[in-house]
């Protein structure tokens, strides 16, 4: 009876085991039909290799090989500014390395605006336009905005101080929107806290320049911030004591004339002679 009980409970395992292995074989089969079915059903759509970074990259360092990996981007959401090939990215076997801009994340695009060209410095040059030159600006507590300031914003400057011919202090806006590109030395936007700086550096033109060379040697700079989405033209203003006061401008009194002299005066008579009136001169008597 045993022997027959054993054989009767390995059949009944062999015959379960075969039931479990049909069961997954057949599940394994209805999900890849599934799948299938799916992948029919669903639209394609159309991709391209990107670059983009396989860690977290921070300001200042050099691009790699092995920061980064293609994956397939779909065509319609492309960033503006990707890199697709490999030569694009790190040309000349990247014998002159490209170097971050912005701070980039794990799995984020490698964008144009975000690494410097091949062989060039994150540092002010890399982030100067064509035409434009780096001016800095001293500030302070109160005039820098309490530190509120980054690489990437945008400022009006005020002059206050006094000109020839014109009494006592006044304010005056010098220039409109410009972009800071460093504060102190660092031209870093991932500042972790805000620091009160002692210099501000702008992108502006030549003439922009001596603008602010002049005003900064001749009077006090404030800086205004500007907003993320502000797109507005801020027009000229100019404030003085009396309209910050409302105090009218007294009108200057007319000059008084002075009497005319006698000898300033001119005296004549008439006379007639015929059809005509001759007008004689003659000294004044009074």
């Amino acid at each position: 009876m045993r022997i027959v009980f054993g054989l009767v409970l390995i059949v009944g395992l062999a015959l379960a085991g075969a039931a479990v292995y049909m069961f997954k074989d057949y599940q394994d089969s209805m999900q890849q039909a599934l799948l299938q079915e799916q992948a029919k059903k669903a639209p394609a759509i159309a991709t391209m290799p990107v670059y983009v970074a396989t860690r977290a990259l921070a300001y200042g360092e050099a691009l790699m090989p092995e920061d980064v990996r293609q994956v397939e981007w779909p065509r319609s959401a492309l960033p503006e500014g990707i890199f697709s090939q490999e030569e694009a990215l790190f040309p000349d076997e990247n014998d002159a390395p490209r170097y971050v801009r912005r701070a980039m994340e794990k799995d984020e695009a490698i964008l144009a605006v975000k690494v410097t060209e091949p062989g060039t410095e994150a540092g002010l040059t890399a982030r100067l336009e064509r035409g434009m030159r780096a001016f800095a600006i001293s500030v302070d507590v109160a005039t820098g905005v309490s530190g509120f300031l980054r690489p990437g914003d945008r400022v009006d400057v005020y002059w206050t101080g006094r000109a020839d011919g014109i009494r006592g202090d006044f304010t005056k806006l010098i220039e409109s929107g410009v972009e800071l590109i460093a504060i102190d030395q660092s031209a870093n936007s991932d500042f972790e806290e805000n620091t009160i700086a002692r210099t501000v550096t702008v992108a502006v033109n030549p003439q922009q320049v001596a603008t602010l060379a002049q005003a900064q040697s001749t009077g006090r700079l404030s800086l205004s911030l500007v907003g993320l989405y502000d797109d507005t033209v801020a027009e000229a203003i100019e404030v003085d004591q009396r309209s910050l006061l409302g105090i009218p401008v007294a009108e200057e009194a007319a000059p008084m004339q002075q009497a005319p002299t006698p000898q300033d005066r001119v005296c004549t008579i008439r006379n007639r002679r015929g059809s005509e009136v001759v007008e004689i001169r003659i000294p004044c008597t009074d």
